[in-house]
């Protein structure tokens, strides 16, 4: 039994990196506790447009199981792109913390009353009673979301899933609107967390399109490479 437990060890010692969600977790933590009245205001005109949608609510929370199955998969069927998403995800979850640490900041978009009363609102109360309305970009929702849906994309087993491929773009999508359309974020905190992913993008899979143009290139003219 204990050859087998370490073999099991050994087999998934690529799960030490997980150890830093409780840096995270407790990060963000102090962040809520302290961050709570004095803050930068973060708003942009286009947000007093958003209408508050609390059916969204299912989407937002979907996002935890969205980037934990993801990260579960790569886990056990591909160590190299389980890597990748953790290197994309964490790096700019850091990048999150530290700039909420060295610059507080909140909104007032979420609403005063609710004009419905139904099951999707009182999970909305829920949320907010739990989630204060600070430290908020680069929206870790949005940005997580786009990395999760990178790694699909890029990942050799899931391409020829095209179901999957498709539904986690649509996954992404209803997630990023989530954060706006429950006045979670504001549209500040989506477009920094588009940007952040953007330059993540680079650096992690940056790589892998140069290798594919390159790929592209050779079968293109095979005569300039022979």
């Amino acid at each position: 039994m204990k050859e087998t437990m370490k073999e099991l060890l050994y087999r998934y010692r690529h799960g030490w990196i997980l150890s830093y969600f409780i840096i995270y977790l407790a990060w963000f933590a102090y962040l809520e506790q302290t961050v709570t009245r004095r803050f930068h205001v973060i708003h942009m005109p286009i947000d007093d447009y958003i209408p508050f949608l609390e059916i969204f609510v299912v989407p937002y929370f979907l996002w935890f199981g969205y980037v934990a199955l993801a990260i579960a998969y790569f886990f056990y069927k591909d160590v190299q792109d389980y890597y990748k998403l953790c290197i994309f995800l964490f790096v700019g979850m850091t990048v999150f913390l530290v700039v909420s640490t060295i610059y507080p900041n909140g909104h007032y978009l979420r609403p005063r009353v609710f004009e419905r009363d139904n099951i999707f609102v009182t999970l909305v109360k829920g949320l907010y009673m739990v989630d204060t309305p600070t430290n908020l970009f680069p929206s870790i929702h949005v940005y997580n979301s786009i990395g999760v849906h990178l790694s699909v994309m890029h990942s050799e087993k899931l391409r020829e899933k095209k179901w999957i491929r498709r539904s986690s773009f649509v996954v992404m999508v209803s997630i990023v609107a989530s954060t706006m359309f429950l006045k979670q974020h504001s549209v500040f905190d989506v477009i920094t967390g588009c940007i952040m992913a953007i330059v993540m993008y680079t650096l992690v899979y940056g790589g892998e399109l140069l290798a594919g143009r390159r790929r592209v290139y050779q079968r293109r003219y095979p005569e300039i490479n022979s």
